[in-house]
């Protein structure tokens, strides 16, 4: 018998590819466990070494023994008519496969299962940060002006896809400080900072800029452009063209170019730039001051369409519904005008996009063709951030809350210091029971802006949405103290004293939208109605619906909403359901089985049963969602349903000083002995939150 054949019959050959495989699986584990046990860097090695030192005895071992019914023996003492090689060698196999099927697997897990290390970390080096440039000039009233430089560059390098741009409000943050390069890096995501100078001298410029890496400081490029301010465009082309060679050579994968910027007259130039700049702070009177410089720059340039773009986003946020005092027909009107200026005269404008989705947003049942207007905008240039926050409430508008959080957290992450993402996406975590996340946001923003309205605001609403009232009314009375004019700080207010039962400073200080419950609480009926019908004459019917309903005047609901619109599909499509449900569709229902129209009660309760569906399945999970579950349940004569919804939200943070069986939704209820311990079980919390505030407490 020759010797190879003996090897083969003594299955060393099948020992020794057992034994491969099974220290190939061994090490995929080791490199696995390693990093976790927090093992030393030479563990994998020592285990390798080990492992391929035991192959030789493993094979002299197979050579040596055999294993035999009686356990294992020497091969020289086995009969070789009694030996069981051949089954053993059959087991061998199995093993051998089954250890394949192993290593296939490991291999697929680690092929399919998430981005390698590497990927990511390569990721994260395509990227970049453009702090603000400094103004050298002599005028220090040219800040407008570096800044604008700063901005059209980061535009420009915003527009290459493969690159991580940080946004705009992030790196301005850092504007005036001087931090370290590791710390801006670590809170902007980035690898490289781009930072510069310019000095502005009647009609030249000197523009410096240089390109650091962020781990070691490396300037990996800095040049000085001296230029008549007649060529300020070509040198924003020419820095943002140098910059994407220097990380060509390095990090990106094809050949580049830049977002070209539009050529006007310096003057003009400035008068945009000025102007873009006021647009940021969003109060009324820079915003008006921003008009006057772009009405200017349209007057010496008609063809410049960022000055009508940004005329036309200006002319929409002095509306009465945002922060200005102009009818919303109008300005929706004298908008609609520059921008089809803008896009007649260039069709791939990504402002005028931008402008023309915002528009949309401002119109009743126009969302669909302000995602279409805002995606493309943003597909041009990818760094509008205003862009991205006025896509997330269309979608949201669409009903659509989960995509609209992913936009947020997108937003968050890429501009993580941009005030309006921060605030709207604190309010997406609330409302989808995602209070880590939001508490998790307020402590990056609280670094940069430790006393600002809006941190403040945030932390009450995360507060609220806890059950811990009086810590967030503390907290939203300082912000609305900073900010007294802002609406949104003095609605969170409102909400901190209405889950405080501080009824009579509602009806004194609170928001319209409060005032309303709280005359009616009061015993001034006739001020609440006042009240409820000014409302309604701006479009918010809210108020006035719930108190048709509880001063039992159902009919004049029904005949109000009749004389309006022709059938409940139209009331809707102006009046869709809300974040948090649908309260409005609600009070139709319940007034429509008051007067006895049971197929409009049950058309009704049918579009409220299909808004709780669609929130349910995108997950929404708060306590004012489930207080609207129950008043859901309770019309649909589901009231175990009804009274484990409200028993979850009290649970969850519902707070009230007024009793629940005010609302005739929920009066439905009182027969359920359970009805009035949650009521009394309301009353408690809610006094547990005002002895923090040494406020009395409320009995029922």
């Amino acid at each position: 018998m020759s010797f190879f054949v003996e090897l083969k019959r003594r299955n060393v050959f099948r020992v020794g590819i057992a034994y491969g495989i099974a220290t190939w699986a061994l090490l995929q584990i080791t490199d696995v466990i390693t990093p976790i046990l927090e093992l030393p860097e030479w563990a994998p090695k020592l285990i390798f070494v080990f492992l391929a030192v035991g192959l030789v005895p493993a094979l002299i071992f197979a050579w040596a023994f055999e294993m035999t019914p009686e356990g294992l023996k020497k091969e020289k003492d086995v009969d070789r008519t009694q030996s069981i090689t051949r089954d053993t060698g059959r087991k061998l196999d199995f093993a051998i496969i089954g250890v394949l099927l192993l290593a296939v697997g490991m291999l697929l897990v680690d092929r399919y299962s998430g981005e390698r290390p590497e990927a990511v970390a390569k990721e994260i080096e395509k990227s970049i940060a453009v702090l603000p440039f400094v103004n050298m000039s002599s005028d220090k009233e040219q800040e407008f002006f570096s800044d604008g430089i700063t901005e059209e560059i980061l535009n420009s390098l915003a527009a290459v896809k493969e690159l991580k741009v940080a946004g705009r409000t992030s790196s301005f943050a850092f504007k005036g400080q001087n931090d370290d390069l590791r710390k801006i890096g670590d809170t902007l995501g980035v690898e490289h900072i781009l930072e510069g100078s310019v000095r502005k001298s009647g009609t030249t410029i000197r523009i410096t800029a240089q390109l650091i890496q962020v781990e070691d400081g490396f300037h990996m490029w800095s040049e000085t452009y001296d230029r008549e301010l007649t060529d300020i465009f070509a040198i924003q082309d020419e820095i943002a063209t140098e910059i994407l060679k220097q990380l060509k050579a390095q990090l990106l994968d094809e050949e580049l170019e830049v977002l070209v910027s539009q050529r006007t007259d310096p003057e003009v130039y400035d008068l945009y730039l000025q102007a873009k700049q006021r647009l940021y702070t969003r109060t009324g009177p820079t915003i008006e001051s921003a008009v006057a410089l772009l009405d200017k720059a349209i007057e010496l340039d008609p063809d410049y369409v960022p000055a009508y773009s940004q005329r036309a986003i200006a002319t929409l946020l002095l509306s009465k519904r945002s922060y200005g005092s102009i009818p919303e027909l109008e300005a929706t009107r004298l908008a609609k005008r520059y921008i089809d200026n803008a896009l007649r005269i260039d069709p791939q404008s990504a402002e005028a996009w931008a402008a023309l989705g915002l528009y949309h947003n401002s119109r009743a049942a126009e969302h669909e063709q302000a995602i279409e207007a805002l995606t493309k905008a943003l597909n041009i240039n990818p760094n509008l951030i205003d862009a991205s926050n006025w896509l997330q409430i269309a979608v949201n508008s669409t009903g659509d809350p989960r995509a609209a959080m992913q936009i947020l957290e997108d937003m968050t992450e890429k501009d993580p210091l941009y005030k309006p993402a921060f605030g709207n996406a604190i309010s997406s975590f609330n409302q989808f029971g995602q209070i880590d996340k939001a508490q998790a946001l307020i402590e990056q923003f609280r670094q940069f802006y430790p006393n600002d309205p809006m941190l403040l605001r945030a932390d009450a609403t995360v507060n609220f949405f806890r059950g811990d009232s009086a810590r967030g009314l503390i907290l939203a009375e300082q912000a609305y103290g900073l900010a007294p004019s802002d609406a949104v700080m003095h609605f969170s207010f409102s909400i901190g004293l209405s889950m405080t039962g501080q009824t009579e400073r509602i009806a004194e200080e609170g928001r319209e939208f409060f005032k309303v419950d709280a005359l009616d609480a009061l015993g001034r009926r006739e001020e609440a109605f006042q009240l409820a019908y000014a409302l309604a004459n701006e479009g918010y019917i809210g108020n006035l619906f719930e108190l048709f309903n509880r001063a039992n005047r159902s009919q004049d609901l029904v005949d109000y909403l009749e004389e309006r619109w022709p059938g409940l599909d139209a009331f809707a499509a102006d009046y869709p359901h809300g974040d948090f449900g649908y309260g409005l569709m609600t009070d139709v229902a319940y007034a429509y089985s008051k007067t006895g129209n049971q197929q409009r009660f049950d058309d009704a309760l049918m579009l409220v049963e299909a808004a709780v569906s669609k929130l349910s399945d995108q997950g929404v999970d708060n306590f004012v969602t489930m207080s609207r579950n129950a008043q859901y349940f309770a019309l649909a004569g589901q009231y175990d349903e009804a009274i484990t919804q409200l028993e979850k939200s009290i649970d969850r943070g519902m707070r009230s000083g007024l009793p629940l069986d005010r609302d005739p939704i929920y009066a439905l209820l009182r027969d359920d002995p359970r009805f009035a311990d949650l009521q009394a079980e309301l009353i408690d919390k809610t006094n547990e939150q005002r002895a923090i505030l040494n406020l009395p407490a409320i009995e029922l």
